[in-house]
Formats: C-alpha cells, sequence, structure tokens
C-alpha cells in the first residue's frame, strides 16, 4: 500500500517538532478540500502514515496543512507563519510521499523526500 509521510525538523532549535497538528486534504473535482487524515506528529516529528487502511491513494492534488502557531505558542516562541500548507501532485498512485517540513520562526522549506 502506498503512502503519505512527513516530519517536520525545527531547525532553530536543531531538533524534531513533536506534538505539531497536521491535516491531510485531497482535492475534489469541484475544487473543494476533502478531509482525508488529522495526526500529530511524535516524539520524533513524524507522521509515519497518514493514510489509513482503508483510504487508497488515489492520483490527485492534496495538501498537508500544519498548525505552527500552536506548535510556537508550545514552544513560546513568537512566529510569523500561523500555519504551513504544502499542495503537491500524486500522478502515480503506487509510489510512496514523503514531504519533509524543515521549520524556523521566520521562515520553512520542503523537498519531496524519500
Amino acid at each position: 500500500m502506498a503512502r503519505i509521510s512527513t516530519h517536520i525538523l525545527d531547525t532553530a532549535q536543531g531538533q524534531p517538532a513533536k506534538g505539531v497538528a497536521v491535516r491531510l486534504q485531497r482535492q475534489e473535482a469541484d475544487g473543494a478540500w476533502k478531509l482525508v487524515a488529522c495526526a500529530h506528529t511524535d516524539q520524533d516529528g513524524r507522521c509515519s502514515q497518514l493514510l489509513s487502511d482503508s483510504e487508497a491513494l488515489t492520483p490527485g492534488t492534496y495538501r498537508l496543512h500544519f498548525d505552527t502557531a500552536s506548535y510556537f505558542d508550545a514552544c513560546q516562541v513568537d512566529g510569523f507563519y500561523p500555519f504551513v500548507e504544502i499542495t503537491f501532485q500524486v500522478r502515480d498512485a503506487k509510489q510512496n510521499f514523503h514531504i519533509p517540513l524543515l521549520l524556523s520562526p521566520h521562515g520553512y522549506t520542503t523537498y519531496r523526500g524519500s
């Protein structure tokens, strides 16, 4: 079964960002976004599988929504971005998709991981 996973590294602290709320959504044909999964990053800053056993990965447009405001509040840090959204395209539903987030209070970056 294909999977969608993510992890977050807090580059300012040099450690995983644990406890961050993450939502996975898929764009429907009418343009609306459908919630696929909700999770929180674990102690290692990871969500290793966002698709449930009953949810098949299908081609289409997906996005990950990260609640960075709550994370920065818990760290007692003034963050600039209240949330981060990463939108990506699934063309081959047989592949795995790992989307890391490198996060700091005033910036972020992402890439397609393996």
